[in-house]
């Protein structure tokens, strides 16, 4: 076993934060079976430092959670689209803000499980973290709402889940969505299943 780095003291919320940021990949690599004797030497820290800014095991995955299922990023990324873009330029760079989100935390997808077990409020954070990335990608869509059928919102949440099926490969389910692009997923949403056939070219009638 290496030696472990010494670290200088930190202020409680930075000590907070640096646990948190040492636990995320071990959390992904490892689930819930990670060990508080590894958080600690990817951390640099004592193991009893963790019990001094979290009670229990439980707290800290539920914390870690927590910041990587964090919107306030993507609901930046989503603002950040300028509206005077094309509906489908638009949408396709809200596509690639939801894929990498998603991407990052696709092993996490289960563990949330375990969070609200523990702690129910855990469920409604959850939620209200879902609805405020649905919110945000109605935003983008908001500008064009009088070309579409279906509420901006309808269009986030149809966003979502065509984003979703193509990271996480049908949720299990064999479904062929795994090579979708995010200029495949717009097509999808604006134009629909059917391939149109291209125009016949123009020809001048003769006199």
């Amino acid at each position: 076993m290496g030696k472990r780095r010494r670290v200088p003291a930190m202020a409680p919320e930075d000590r907070r934060a640096a646990l948190i940021s040492a636990t995320l990949p071990l959390l992904r690599e490892h689930g819930t079976a990670v060990s508080t004797r590894q958080i600690a030497e990817a951390a640099g820290v004592a193991e009893g430092t963790i019990f001094g800014v979290f009670p229990d095991k439980a707290s800290l995955l539920r914390a870690t959670l927590m910041h990587a299922f964090d919107p306030g990023p993507a609901e930046e990324a989503l603002a950040a689209i300028p509206a005077e873009l094309d509906v489908r330029v638009r949408l396709r760079e809200a596509a690639a803000v939801l894929r990498a989100r998603m991407t990052d935390n696709t092993t996490l997808m289960g563990l949330p499980k375990d969070a609200i077990a523990a702690d129910p409020g855990f469920l409604e954070w959850l939620m209200d973290s879902r609805r405020r990335i649905a919110g945000a990608v109605a935003a983008v869509v908001a500008p064009d709402r009088d070309r579409m059928r279906r509420s901006p919102e309808a269009a986030a949440q149809l966003l979502l889940m065509l984003v979703a099926v193509s990271v996480h490969r049908g949720f299990g389910e064999g479904g062929d969505f795994g090579d979708m692009d995010d200029e495949e997923i717009v097509s999808v949403l604006l134009d629909g299943l059917l391939v149109r056939p291209a125009p016949a070219p123009f020809t001048e009638s003769s006199p």
